[in-house]
């Protein structure tokens, strides 16, 4: 090199440290890339992800060029860095150089390629790709080498090279995903996503209508009653049973019963006859499978029971359907009757309340691993039935029975507003 001019030298410096950028900001693009949207374009056709794809399915290859490349242009900068040195300072020039060549390469080497493609790896990646597939091919064989003995010591520290990368992601990380998502999905969306991925962690026992709230047909009840009844009803499908819901005796469609308007005496005997076989569903029974039980068996209802076969509750397809895109009414009223505000910032609560619509719809953090409803979870904590105006403290929320029974407590106040204060 003595014979090449220094201005010449300079520029084939300047060369290599574009170059070593080039290798520093490849590796970190191609690391940093999503893999999901890789594959999504990939599979649509986009030439620079199918390269790209190409290039990670043998990352170890990808980072043995790369580093290759990368060393072998940083050791030849400093060789040229040294020499004009040399030639500009004298023996001095060594250190000047070397200080000067770790600073340039520092800035415009690593950091700043590095952070360039960590912020646009896709506009970073696609374009190296068409580099670095060509370029793999020609030093294949030192690549393989260098693999090779990497591999070589690997295995002597007993590490192993064969683990598959799981790209795998858990039901959690993929809530983490859809919410991260921003603006590319529309909130009521990632609403509807993340309710999807909630069905196998929730039961039937959740989201049924308890026993004591199902409404039906008593066959005992009095013949125009009954018909008053179908008439006036708001569902499609009743069930009928005899004295109460323990002796059921099926369920009734609406459209069924259309022509029993037509005869004015007692025609029990012909209803009955219409009734169709009720779906029983064990209470521990997810949603996720259960919405698969319903589409399977085209049924809309089914009756929830316990390890006893005791009827505790009723559930329908639009409450399984609701769990996912949100009640189908805009009423809040009607989400969720069993609140009333008031105007010190507390609220009254039945105790039959459900705990899960209390924390969907009002955003209270009570315990859900035990009972369902207000009242059980009173009772758990209690121990003991309360009188009205007991109070106590449960996750940080202040509570006050309003009014309790002999068995149950009917009405409480919850204070959101003091329990922010005490937090």
């Amino acid at each position: 090199m003595n014979d090449i001019p220094t201005e010449v030298l300079g520029g084939i410096l300047l060369l290599l440290i574009l170059i070593s950028g080039f290798f520093s900001g490849s590796e970190t693009s191609m690391m940093a890339i999503n893999r999901y949207r890789l594959r999504h374009l990939s599979r649509i056709g986009h030439r620079g992800a199918r390269s790209v794809s190409t290039l990670l399915e043998r990352p170890e290859r990808l980072i043995g060029l790369i580093l290759l490349g990368n060393n072998f242009v940083n050791i030849l900068a400093s060789s040229i860095a040294t020499i004009i040195g040399l030639r500009l300072f004298g023996d001095a020039g060594i250190a000047i150089a070397t200080g000067f060549l770790t600073f340039v390469v520092l800035i415009f080497a690593e950091v700043t390629p590095k952070t360039i493609a960590a912020l646009n790896p896709e506009r970073f990646a696609f374009p190296a790709a068409y580099l670095l597939t060509p370029l793999l091919r020609i030093l294949y064989p030192l690549v393989r080498l260098i693999n090779w003995i990497t591999n070589l010591v690997l295995r002597t520290f007993g590490i192993s090279i064969t683990a598959e990368q799981n790209d795998h992601l858990s039901r959690e990380e993929l809530r983490t995903v859809v919410k991260e998502a921003g603006g590319l999905i529309p909130q009521k969306h990632q609403a509807m996503l993340t309710s999807i991925l909630d069905l196998e962690q929730v039961t039937v026992e959740d989201i049924m209508v308890p026993r004591n709230e199902i409404i039906g047909i008593d066959i005992e009840d009095d013949w125009q009653d009954i018909l008053n009844q179908i008439t006036l009803s708001q569902h499609t499908r009743l069930p009928v049973f005899r004295d109460n819901t323990e002796h059921l005796l099926g369920i009734l469609h609406m459209r069924d019963a259309i022509h029993l308007h037509a005869t004015e005496s007692d025609d029990k005997a012909e209803l009955i006859k219409l009734l169709r076989d009720q779906l029983f569903i064990p209470e521990q029974t997810t949603l996720n499978t259960q919405l698969l039980q319903f589409q399977r068996l085209k049924q809309r209802m089914g009756l929830v029971v316990d390890e006893y076969g005791d009827v505790q509750g009723l559930v329908t397809l639009e409450d399984l359907l609701e769990e996912i895109v949100g009640e189908f009414t805009t009423d809040a009223s009607d989400i969720i009757p069993e609140v009333q505000s008031r105007e010190d910032g507390s609220y009254l609560v039945e105790g039959s309340a459900n705990l899960r619509e209390l924390e969907k719809n009002m955003g209270w953090e009570l315990p859900q691993d035990g009972p369902k409803t207000l009242n059980g979870l009173i009772l758990e904590h209690l121990e003991d039935i309360p009188e009205s105006g007991t109070s106590m403290m449960i996750n940080g929320y202040p509570i006050e029975v309003t009014h309790a029974s002999e068995n149950l407590v009917r009405r409480v106040a919850i204070f959101p507003l003091l329990r922010k204060t005490l937090l």
